[in-house]
């Protein structure tokens, strides 16, 4: 799966094992930095990494399982199926600044507004801490879930870390005292795969889950203030699951705080809401951009475009600009729009590998088990059967009491 985002003047784009940073405004050489050839973890390390790792043994591949930045594009952060955490400073220039090792796979970063620290999720539920003021300093456990963790980000005051996980809740937590929970949003009926909190409101947390449904929640109280079912929006008509289950995969804010876009796994569609400016946390769709094939990932940047990575070669990108009430296409020949084209098909074997994969949500939907339904099949079965058995045994044996029966009848003479 690839994954982009938008920071500064820099388009951030990761792929198998591969991130790609293209400047959106200079004509500079991509940085390219391949997770294959980063720092191997040392040896003598490996024995205490079995005990904690994610179960049996398994063979690492260096692939990136996730990578965030931080708000001012000054550091880029990344984790890979290595368990590297690579950290990275983009001014003056690129370069890798540390590497340190995650305990487990993980599957979101956040830093924090200060970018001082950076926060780690990964899949048995806990979440790390590692300094980015000291870049070799070991990471430091914060918090715990009883299950994965799917995302995680923090209050824009950097008071509190929201984490959210497989079982649909929603966990918000002091940043000083983890241990300390301020509240639960709860309501989602299947995993919670996407958080953000949107510019310009920073007492309201939007939420995405595998149910199909985006809510807005005033986190610090866990009230929920407004819900949308994608599906009245009619973004399942494209989906071919006769279940009809699709998972939100992402949840962005434009900068200016007037635009929210949902992107749903699978689906060839973005759904775009304005914001209403009130404070009942009211999305109002706005606009459904219908694309030529389902998107890999989507991203504002900081002009409030939005960047459409699609998965394929010839059309890698598209660029929306706000203009008249519409969202409208940027023609091909806008010159950040080339820039990132032209780049990313000189990158494409990065990305070859990652066109047509399934669905990253699907075993993680709830199996339930009708217990009762089986009962009485069950029970109906032997039914028939024992009723058979009694045809049969009628049918070869003469009925003796239906005979003794008839012989007490009295006869009629008259």
């Amino acid at each position: 799966m690839a994954v982009v985002c938008s920071k500064g003047d820099w388009f951030v784009s990761s792929c198998s094992t591969t991130l790609v940073a293209i400047h959106l405004k200079q004509p500079r050489e991509p940085f390219v930095f391949d997770c294959a050839k980063a720092e191997k973890k040392p040896k003598e390390a490996d024995g205490g990494d079995k005990s904690a790792g994610d179960g049996p043994e398994e063979k690492d591949s260096d692939r990136i399982l996730a990578f965030a930045a931080s708000a001012s594009g000054k550091h880029v952060a990344l984790t890979d199926d290595h368990k590297r955490l690579v950290l990275f400073c983009t001014e003056p220039s690129w370069q890798c600044i540390s590497t340190r090792w995650v305990v487990r796979r993980c599957t979101s970063l956040v830093f924090t507004q200060a970018e001082d620290e950076v926060f780690v999720a990964d899949k048995s539920g806990d979440v790390y801490s590692f300094s980015v003021l000291e870049p070799q300093k070991p990471g430091e456990l914060k918090l715990g879930h009883l299950s994965m963790l799917l995302d995680v980000t923090l209050s824009p005051d950097d008071k509190y870390i929201i984490t959210a996980d497989r079982d649909e809740k929603i966990r918000v937590s002091f940043r000083r005292s983890p241990y300390n929970i301020q509240a639960f949003c709860l309501g989602h009926r299947e995993f919670v795969s996407a958080l953000l909190v949107p510019a310009g409101h920073p007492d309201w947390l939007l939420s995405g889950s595998g149910d199909g449904t985006v809510k807005v929640w005033h986190y610090e109280t866990g009230r929920r203030l407004h819900s949308v079912d994608l599906r009245q929006l009619g973004l399942d008509s494209e989906n071919s699951d006769t279940e009809k289950r699709f998972a939100v995969s992402r949840i962005l804010s434009s900068p200016d705080g007037r635009h929210v876009a949902v992107q749903c796994e699978r689906l060839p569609s973005v759904q775009l809401f304005m914001v209403d400016s009130g404070t009942e946390g009211s999305l109002n769709p706005a606009e459904t951009l219908a694309l030529p094939l389902a998107p890999w990932d989507v991203t504002f940047d900081s002009q409030n475009q939005l960047w459409v990575l699609l998965e394929s070669e010839d059309l890698n990108v598209l660029l929306y600009r706000y203009s008249e009430q519409n969202w409208k296409l940027c023609d091909s020949e806008t010159p950040e729009l080339r820039r990132v084209t032209e780049a990313l098909q000189t990158q494409w074997n990065v990305f070859q590998g990652s066109v047509g994969l399934e669905s990253q949500f699907k075993h993680l939907y709830k199996v339930n088990f009708d217990n009762m339904a089986s009962y009485l099949q069950k029970k109906q079965e032997r039914l028939e059967q024992e009723t058979k058995k009694r045809a049969t045994a009628n049918g070869s044996k003469p009925n003796k009491r239906s005979k003794t029966e008839s012989d007490a009848v009295p006869q009629n003479t008259s």
